[in-house]
């Protein structure tokens, strides 16, 4: 059987193509991903004034989709599509647009061989623990085979906590050390018959790409000019020239917004490639003054446990370190100086250190970095110490780290509230008494064949009286 979920970013749409094997209904452990299609253009948020020239971007992507999925199982393979943080700032800026961008993908998928199940737009919160229950579904963490290949509870097997970073939003989500403590934090999600309270938080406008814009409006805002502004993050002799309304446009950046705001008119960026003053202009993105030094509170004023465990930092994450020529687990010594290292270099010799060169976020890697350092660092509270702790990771074997096999899994009820699978051949009670009485059997044949060699063995050893007949 086959699955498909459009996961429908602030930046752009991916669409995800799931199998698992059609006699296991409803089995647990065996969905894998079976192809990956990036949609070309920008996120479904873009097309707010034009949502009718989002079928051909899509129609790419669908023919390919339609190949790799027999022809027989069309109409029986679901399609979701789960919108986020871009369609949830438009919805909050512009409801009608929102709407008519969501008619337009149903309509779309009307005319599609599928069964399609609907559009959504996911909260924030949803998004967190759809990607941890993803993280920690590939990596075996919520049900391993026995030795009777059944499914079982993994034995002292801990739970990862999930990074994700998109281009409007970004969300932490972990089973803190006192779950009970942060009632009111935390969402209690049910997974194969156990309870799991998973402390989720998104922080809308805090993806990659609107902190940027919000970057961009800062350095607008304390600049001299309003047409020629130095960007410390830009690497240094790069130049572009933006448009007003593609940083000062953003709800998240309205606040920001001159009085004197000419949506078209052109202003010109010119790089200087200071890693020191880069630094210094991000982490004025962060309101640290906002928690007055509570330990439970890092930024924002927003309430968060301390992180506990180890974690999978993946999307923007994964690709602003990949970027840096970093990979899995490294220190933050060896992520600063990387940093560093990589925000010093001009434009003309970044070309020749990406291996994927391409000028939108080429130009802004160096940024990323830094906004990960301070989200990481001064915003979760990570330290030199639990950084080790975060290991940077794309997928699990051919399946993306997303929040796209969640949502799946839970719409389908691929996930059990019950866990009925979850079980030995025999009842515990009778298994363990089974046990007890097979080795008691085991020990007492032992000492029976002992009592018989020693028998054996003394017998042996008995003199033997000879009887000599004398004849008289």
């Amino acid at each position: 059987q086959y699955g498909i979920v459009l996961d429908a970013g602030s930046s752009r749409t991916t669409v995800y193509v799931y199998e698992w094997p059609a006699e296991k209904e409803n089995n647990t452990g065996v969905v894998s991903q079976t192809f990956k299609c990036n949609v070309k253009g920008p996120g479904i948020s873009s097309y707010e004034s034009s949502p009718g020239a989002l079928a051909k971007p899509l129609d790419d992507c669908l023919n390919k989709v339609k190949e790799r999925i027999p022809v027989h199982l069309h109409k029986n393979t679901s399609v979701y599509l789960g919108a986020t943080a871009g369609m949830r700032l438009l919805r909050l800026q512009n409801e009608s647009a929102a709407n008519e961008v969501l008619a337009s993908i149903q309509n779309y998928f009307r005319a599609q061989p599928f069964e399609f199940r609907g559009v959504q737009i996911i909260t924030g919160p949803e998004e967190g623990v759809y990607g941890w229950i993803t993280a920690n579904y590939l990596m075996g963490n919520f049900l391993e085979r026995n030795l009777w290949r059944t499914w079982v509870h993994p034995y002292g097997k801990e739970t990862m906590g999930a990074l994700d970073l998109g281009g409007a939003s970004t969300q932490i989500s972990f089973i803190p050390e006192n779950s009970e403590e942060h009632f009111n934090n935390t969402l209690q999600v049910k997974l194969y018959g156990y309870n799991y309270n998973v402390y989720t938080h998104s922080y809308q406008c805090y993806g990659r790409d609107e902190a940027e814009k919000r970057l961009l409006a800062l350095l607008f805002q304390k600049s001299n000019s309003s047409a020629n502004v130095d960007n410390p993050c830009y690497p240094q002799n790069y130049n572009t020239a933006l448009k007003m309304k593609y940083f000062f446009g953003s709800l998240c950046t309205q606040s920001l917004r001159p009085a004197n705001y000419y949506p078209n008119q052109l202003v010109s960026f010119h790089g200087t490639g200071d890693p020191g003053l880069c630094q210094e202009m991000v982490s004025l993105l962060f309101n640290f003054t906002a928690c007055r030094d509570r330990e439970d509170c890092p930024f924002n004023g927003i309430h968060q446990p301390k992180a506990k465990g180890n974690f999978v930092a993946f999307s923007g994450f994964y690709y602003t370190i990949n970027a840096l020529n970093l990979s899995g687990h490294f220190s933050l010594d060896d992520f600063n100086s990387s940093m560093w290292f990589f925000c010093s270099q001009s434009w003309a010799q970044l070309q020749f250190m990406l291996p994927k060169f391409e000028e939108i976020y080429a130009r802004s890697y160096c940024f990323s970095a830094n906004f990960i350092y301070y989200l990481l660092v001064h915003g979760y509270n990570f330290n030199a110490e639990t950084w080790p702790q975060i290991h940077f990771q794309k997928e699990v074997g051919n399946s993306s780290i997303a929040w796209s096999l969640g949502y799946m899994l839970s719409l389908t009820n691929m996930i059990p509230a019950e866990g009925k699978l979850i079980q030995l051949p025999l009842k515990p009670s009778l298994f363990a008494g089974l046990l007890v009485f097979l080795t008691a059997t085991a020990l007492l044949c032992l000492l029976f064949l002992i009592y018989l060699c020693v028998v054996s063995h003394n017998r042996k050893n008995v003199p033997r009286v000879e009887h000599v007949f004398i004849p008289e």
